[in-house]
């Protein structure tokens, strides 16, 4: 289900009937209302039942696709590819104006505003299925070289620092409990990393094309990123995630309100 897709619409159809009501014919209602009229109070307008909702819910529909569609739009994390900085069960917000303005449903950039840093956390259509929603971090830019082999991330010739935090000790789930964690320096941005002891990772070398970008999730042993599928093309770029606004992982029955507020890094 598309759910941009029935916002569209709705607003449409709402916007139609209402304004439809409005040229043609309510003036026809208020003319038959006054005819006959010598009295000076006022004419009470009877609105046909269907109006009368469309003229509801039309501002409601329109404020809630203009925030969705340019401004933030909430996403679940389904999966553990960006532990430990996003776990399952956590509600985001992507900003929709980080990567330029783009109209609903069609995808069309329609004002260019900035582009992926390097480290940002990115929502994107996964290029295999774009009905499917991603989010991994942006680790090459357009041109980039990236090089990667075992749990060492070379770019541009540049191995990038990692240092030993500790051992995981899982979330709420337990999951990838007693894995090791990292920090990593992503040229200047820092955050942590899971690497399992015995994980399968995928080694390889890839030069970044225009308009594209290389992502990785920071569970670098759980996630089906780049190093499988290839790049993301900057037309398929959703937005930036910046904010956890609630932390609620249905399927343990984990309500974590920590997580409020939290900033995305």
């Amino acid at each position: 289900m598309d759910f941009t897709l029935i916002l569209v619409l709705g607003t449409l159809l709402t916007g139609l009937i209402w304004l439809t009501d409005a040229l043609l014919f309510k003036p026809a209602r208020t003319r038959k209302a006054h005819t006959g009229v010598v009295s000076d109070a006022p004419v009470v307008l009877h609105e046909p039942l269907l109006v009368d909702y469309a003229r509801s819910f039309f501002p409601v529909l329109l404020i809630v696709l203009v925030v969705r569609s340019f401004i933030a739009e909430p996403f679940r994390i389904p999966s553990g590819s960006l532990m430990p900085t996003l776990l399952v069960g956590d509600f985001i917000l992507v900003n929709k104006f980080s990567y330029g303005l783009r109209l609903p449903v069609l995808d069309t950039k329609i004002l260019s505003i900035g582009e992926p840093a390097r480290g940002d956390i990115a929502v994107f259509r996964y290029p295999k299925d774009p009905k499917v929603d991603y989010i991994k971090r942006i680790i090459g830019l357009p041109g980039d070289h990236i090089r990667v082999v075992g749990n060492k991330l070379w770019i541009n010739g540049v191995l990038q620092p990692e240092t030993f935090v500790g051992v995981y000790p899982g979330d709420d789930g337990m999951r990838m409990a007693g894995t090791d964690v990292y920090q990593e320096d992503l040229m200047g941005v820092k955050h942590q990393v899971l690497f399992e002891k015995d994980g399968y990772r995928r080694d390889g070398e890839w030069v970044v094309p225009p308009h594209s970008y290389f992502a990785m999730g920071d569970n670098r042993d759980n996630s089906n990123d780049s190093r499988y599928w290839g790049f993301v093309p900057e037309a398929n770029l959703v937005g930036k995630a910046f904010m956890i606004w609630l932390h609620w992982d249905w399927k343990d029955g984990k309500f974590d309100a920590s997580r409020i507020g939290k900033s995305i890094h």
